[in-house]
């Protein structure tokens, strides 16, 4: 899951070192085009796919096979009909963002970026189905081997795009919709014919059409935790463009920002793996294991993030130590969302990230003229928060009593009390 998550992020990276090689404006609106795209709809699908992991894993634990295949595919109705208005908001990117005060030049570059960015919108959406689908059944090797041939592919077409065709920094963008869906397309095709998938891939069903409101009851906490988080870190980029001499802050946070995101990638896998370890075995009625799962994965986080905190901390000493905590809640969050706690969690971010978080980034670097060291100081300010508060609840949980507050999302309602009265204690 690891270098799944890392081969997935290498598309847009690659793009924007492509684009690095035109020149300082199209770095800086490429990057400014991506933090938009992510806050107003990268962000808001992947969340929102994510609730997935908890309605799939929970349910191949259950052994209800069919139930995944019915989940998967009510998640791609929805997620691509939400891509549409999301679509005429990057259409317009350009306008919203000189509304919000940023530089003519970077503005308009970015509005283009965007436009060009749309296919790649609807495809992600697509590709988090997919993904979860698979990774909630313990089917992980396919999907590597998926993200790294679009990877590979991705960094010819963007080449024959950006280069042999002339389209510069629109062909970089557009190369990421291309990238995407031969991603689709490949895990389409193994869900289709492979026997791993015989009994949770029946074909499509009209079930999928009903019951959307189930979906969004858990798809929109779902969102808002990992939105309330994602755009912490992309709000940064938005603010570097009112720095003095933006163009230069804005390509050197993107910088920084694509560094942290890519090693961030090491302990997402592991939230992602536990995840479906702790989905599953709740789904299965097996509390004792789902525990036994989180201890294994805080130690490995940590394991990890040690070794990579070592190596960043002779570039970054700021990032190194964001990244030693964001392990850490990444972990942690990955045990939420088995467990299907997503508006709790919601609730942590919105006060960690927005009152702990942004006024802290703003303070350091505007108030103290810290600058754009300043602004990723106070995020890990709100990283530090989130973590503490993820540990007490996740410390406070009762396993045993866990399995019978999950089970609603195979069966009828058991009991809430549990949950509810330690969202109140927090």
């Amino acid at each position: 899951m690891v270098v799944g998550g890392l081969l997935r992020y290498l598309i847009q990276m690659i793009s924007l070192m492509y684009v690095g090689h035109l020149g300082e404006v199209p770095l800086a609106g490429a990057s400014m085009a991506n933090s938009f795209a992510t806050v107003t709809g990268f962000s808001l699908l992947l969340g929102m796919a994510s609730a997935l992991d908890t309605l799939c894993g929970q349910a191949f634990g259950a052994k209800q096979y069919r139930l995944l295949g019915i989940n998967k595919q009510r998640a791609m109705l929805l997620l691509t009909l939400v891509s549409i208005p999301i679509a005429v908001a990057w259409f317009y990117t350009g306008k919203i963002l000189l509304l919000c005060g940023q530089d003519p030049d970077i503005a308009a570059e970015a509005g283009t970026y965007a436009r060009w960015m749309i296919p790649a919108l609807f495809a992600n959406g697509l590709l988090q189905c997919h993904v979860r689908f698979l990774y909630t059944q313990n089917i992980v090797l396919p999907v590597v081997a998926s993200c790294g041939a679009a990877a590979a592919c991705h960094l010819v077409v963007c080449w024959v795009l950006v280069y042999a065709l002339g389209m510069g920094s629109k062909g970089a963008a557009l190369s990421n919709g291309v990238s995407y869906w031969v991603n689709v397309a490949m895990l389409a095709v193994y869900v289709r014919v492979s026997g791993a998938c015989k009994e949770t891939w029946t074909g499509f069903s009209t079930e999928a059409f009903h019951d959307s409101l189930s979906f969004f009851r858990l798809g929109i906490p779902s969102a808002l935790m990992v939105c309330l988080e994602m755009w912490s870190f992309e709000f940064i980029v938005l603010l570097s463009g009112l720095l003095p001499n933006p163009k230069l802050e804005t390509s050197v946070l993107s910088i920084s920002l694509n560094t942290s995101s890519f090693v961030w990638m090491i302990p997402f896998g592991l939230g992602s793996a536990v995840t479906t370890r702790v989905s599953n075995e709740l789904g299965a009625g097996r509390p004792q294991v789902a525990r036994l799962a989180v201890r294994v994965v805080v130690f490995l986080a940590v394991l990890n993030v040690e070794e990579v905190v070592t190596y960043v901390a002779k570039m970054m000493l700021v990032i190194a130590v964001s990244n030693l905590f964001d392990g850490i809640q990444c972990v942690l969050s990955g045990v939420a969302r088995g467990c299907g706690w997503q508006k709790i969690c919601a609730c942590i971010n919105l006060g960690a990230y927005y009152i702990v978080g942004i006024p802290s980034a703003y303070f350091i670097a505007f108030v103290l003229h810290l600058g754009g060291m300043g602004l990723w100081l106070g995020l890990t300010c709100g990283i530090i928060v989130q973590v503490l508060l993820l540990m007490i609840i996740t410390l406070s949980t009762n396993w045993d009593d866990e399995v019978c507050a999950q089970r609603p999302f195979l069966a009828p309602p058991c009991v809430y009390v549990y949950k509810v009265t330690l969202f109140f204690y927090i």
